[in-house]
């Protein structure tokens, strides 16, 4: 029960010091008006950054995080809903650009990737331990004839080293 509690205690201080993911919004970034401020935060948190391609633009430092984060409010600015923002950036750099992008044919292989190499990868461990359970199966014991060619080869080989000490392919 002590180790449980200890457990316990451990878990909630590694929860405390855990790194939190911040944001990467600069002061001289933000807008003044606090609801167009809210509006680009809204919209940059669907918006993925194009460099670190796992990121929002809102989380990323990246140069071009912070291009994207300058559009977006310029675009909001400049009165703009927040769909004609995303859709502006789509324009630009295309469905990729959106953290859910829309499910359409040019989108499957974001949608179905994934699960199509995981797929894949499943088939070929199956594949592989499949062929590797299988062993191939062992060679019939030798006949009579066979162990008897085998001996006198045996034989063979053991007289030519103790001829010239140095076995076949000796010196010349």
């Amino acid at each position: 029960m002590r180790a449980l509690a200890l457990a316990g205690v451990l878990g909630v201080a590694l929860a405390t010091v855990a790194p939190t993911p911040g944001w990467a919004v600069e002061p001289d970034e933000m807008l003044d008006d606090p609801a167009l401020e809210a509006r680009a935060r809204e919209v940059s948190r669907d918006l993925r950054c194009v460099v670190c391609q796992n990121e929002s633009i809102d989380e990323s430092n990246a140069d071009m995080a912070r291009d994207m984060r300058l559009l977006v409010r310029d675009r909001i600015e400049q009165g703009d809903s927040n769909e004609e923002v995303k859709q502006y950036l789509v324009d630009r750099y295309g469905d990729y650009v959106l953290l859910k992008p829309p499910f359409k044919p040019t989108t499957y292989v974001l949608w179905f990737g994934p699960a199509l190499i995981l797929a894949a990868a499943a088939a070929a461990a199956v594949s592989f331990y499949r062929r590797r359970a299988a062993a191939p199966p062992s060679p019939p014991p030798l006949s009579a004839a066979e162990q008897a060619r085998l001996q006198a080869l045996i034989d063979e080989s053991e007289g030519s080293k103790d001829d010239d000490g140095a076995g076949r392919g000796g010196a010349v």
